[in-house]
């Protein structure tokens, strides 16, 4: 599917808020996009999803420039943010962009409290007073199901607390795109329908666009309006729910399901 036809098909030829156009990254030798084309639109929830070690988290990062492109354009409302001059510039783009990451990433030295504050500190400082920011930690604890614990410390919450903390100091700026970098990895699975819960009603409430990175296949069913999967160094497919689990690409269809392509010397070993 091309993007013309994604956009023909379901948005009525709305321009993209977000586009990777050409991209391409490696780290020495590990060549990890040769080629990244991708489109995302305003206020849907797109799934990255792929293997272990195929880019899914490097492409969010390339995104709010925590990493650098070798070659190659990403287009945030037209800008081209790999171009962005200083400092000053990026941070405006991360101040509409905030990030979940896959371990939370709290500071264990401070409270629950100045975690979820700190994106107001170094992105609104000049904006808020401080009882405004407290104001602002309440309710973005509130949003994940934990008003109140704003005292507490990083080492008294289980790993689904510290998620839902994370995810507080990302909603805290009230960002324009939400970014999730493996958010269910390590959970329960109560824990784990909790985020997805989480993911669908932040959508729905603040009308955030949201990139979702996982391999778990159930999060991505629950959570996409489209999905895209990355192999080799480029996007293989992009589309709706229903067209992956319909797809006939074996690269696809092997993934969803789980079944790992099994080579003939793994076949000999086995046998012998």
């Amino acid at each position: 599917m091309t993007f013309r036809e994604t956009e023909d098909r379901g948005r009525g030829k709305t321009e993209p808020i977000i586009k990777f156009r050409g991209v391409r990254k490696a780290f020495g030798p590990k060549l990890i996009y040769r080629h990244l084309d991708l489109d995302v639109f305003a206020g849907e929830t797109l799934t990255i999803m792929g293997g272990s070690g195929v880019g899914k988290s490097v492409m969010l990062k390339l995104l709010i420039r925590l990493l650098e492109t070798d070659r190659g354009e990403v287009f945030f409302h037209g800008e081209d943010v790999t171009k962005l001059p200083n400092e000053r510039a990026i941070s405006k783009v991360r101040r509409r962009i905030a990030m979940l990451f896959q371990g939370a990433a709290l500071f264990d030295s401070v409270s629950v409290g100045d975690n979820v504050a700190y994106g107001l500190r170094e992105h609104l400082r000049d904006e808020m007073t401080e009882p405004q920011m407290a104001e602002r930690v309440d309710w973005a604890l509130s949003l994940v199901g934990l008003p109140g614990i704003e005292k507490m410390r990083p080492a008294d919450l289980s790993g689904g607390m510290k998620k839902r903390v994370g995810l507080a100091r990302a909603i805290a700026i009230q960002p324009e795109v939400l970014l999730y970098d493996e958010p269910t990895t390590g959970l329960d699975p109560i824990n784990t329908e909790r985020i997805n819960h989480l993911i669908n009603g932040l959508k729905a409430t603040l009308h955030v666009t949201s990139i979702v990175v996982t391999h778990d296949m159930k999060s991505a069913f629950s959570v996409s309006d489209r999905m895209a999967m990355v192999h080799s160094g480029h996007i293989i497919l992009h589309g709706t729910p229903d067209e992956f689990r319909f797809s006939t690409d074996p690269r696809v269809s092997d993934f969803i399901n789980g079944v790992a392509p099994v080579t003939e010397d793994v076949e000999t070993l086995l046998k012998s």
